[in-house]
């Protein structure tokens, strides 16, 4: 086994003085001599390193092209995904900025900057990068375009914590849209998505609200204004209250997609914001004003239907009455003969009067004279 390690070293030897010896001669020979040669060479004894070497230099262009698609397809959706933020970015803003021409004033704008324990699975509260500097207090509620964020729980004189409708300390109180139901608003004892979800307690039994309807805070309590979106009843929940229903709410706010909010300020929770998100209330309003309007006049045309069905009934009665009367032979009642020569003056013929009926009418004159020619008397 020692024989063959040397012989093999030797071998390698060999070939390494050979090389050496080669390499010597074709630098000593000139450029047209040494052409030929490394030629033959490359085609018989260097053929498959030259293979190899191509081959190796395709892999690595074809693995440098790679990667330079790859950073640039990598490249194009960094850029897509900063685009896509942006307009979302950009649409929130247009909604902050449409919400705050609505309101108009008694409002501080503040960017949301979400903030929760590692052991927490729910966002419960966020950062406001305003404080009692720009006039943030305690008890200030906090809202979106699209409805009722939080509250404030804590200011300080350049940055406030509010806590969010899913916190445990949550409560408003709220109404529906036509403000025949109210309630209070809590949280919803649930996990994963359902623990963003909102349950209206203590509505009155004889109130069936169905699913879909809008709910509003209802200014009671002084903490939140009237009309702000809380959200929208999902189902109806079973509880062991006999005397009043709890239903599930989707909110209108989704806490992820918050990045900037306006915290009212306690005068503008007094004046009230008006109709910035109340809409479908008013619309209610208008609604039932319609409804009654279409009754009222549903009432006038029955009322004026059943006067005309009564002038008619009359009227039959009495041509009836008058046509028995006269196929009896006697004399047509007054009332009758007015309406029937108010309506037909020429239709009865005047017949002449007769020498007898001509005395009756002058003894009847002298009659009704001669009472009073006595009264001139001075008897």
């Amino acid at each position: 086994m020692a024989t063959a390690a040397r012989y093999g070293s030797r071998v390698d030897a060999g070939l390494l003085v050979g090389c050496v010896v080669l390499s010597v001669i074709a630098l000593v020979l000139k450029d047209e001599d040494r052409e030929p040669i490394a030629s033959a060479l490359r085609r018989s004894i260097v053929a498959p390193l030259v293979g190899l070497q191509r081959g190796a230099e395709r892999w690595r262009s074809a693995w440098v092209t790679s990667e330079q698609r790859q950073l640039a397809a990598d490249s194009v959706a960094i850029r897509g995904i900063k685009e896509q933020a942006a307009l979302v970015e950009n649409e929130q803003l247009r909604k902050i900025v449409g919400l705050g021409s609505r309101l108009e004033w008694g409002f501080i704008p503040a960017e949301a900057v979400h903030s929760a324990a590692p052991s927490e699975e729910v966002v419960t509260n966020m950062t406001l990068t305003a404080g009692s500097v720009a006039g943030v207090q305690r008890y200030n509620p906090v809202v979106a375009p699209e409805g009722l964020v939080g509250v404030v729980q804590t200011a300080d004189p350049t940055m406030s914590i509010a806590i969010l409708y899913t916190s445990p300390d949550f409560r408003a109180s709220a109404m529906s849209a036509d403000a025949s139901a109210f309630g209070i608003v809590y949280p919803h004892s649930g996990r994963g998505s359902a623990a963003y979800m909102l349950e209206l307690r203590g509505v009155p039994t004889r109130v069936q609200l169905k699913p879909g309807t809008q709910i509003y805070t209802s200014g009671l309590g002084g903490t939140f204004p009237r009309g702000i979106t809380i959200g929208t009843v999902v189902s109806e929940l079973k509880t062991t209250e006999p005397w009043t229903r709890t239903y599930l709410l989707r909110p209108a706010v989704s806490p992820s997609r918050v990045t900037t909010v306006l915290v009212l300020t306690a005068q503008r929770v007094t004046q009230g914001t008006g109709n910035v998100w109340g809409g479908a209330v008013n619309a209610d309003s208008a609604t039932r004003r319609i409804v009654a309007a279409n009754d009222s006049i549903a009432r006038q045309a029955a009322s004026i239907e059943a006067q005309a069905r009564r002038a008619a009934l009359d009227s039959v009665r009495r041509a009836t009455i008058d046509s028995v009367r006269r196929s009896l032979g006697a004399g047509v009642m007054p009332e009758a003969t007015d309406s029937a020569a108010a309506r037909t003056p020429a239709a009865t013929p005047i017949a002449p009067h007769t020498p007898t009926q001509r005395r009756d009418t002058t003894r009847a004159r002298r009659d009704s004279v001669r009472p009073a020619t006595d009264a001139k008397s001075p008897t």
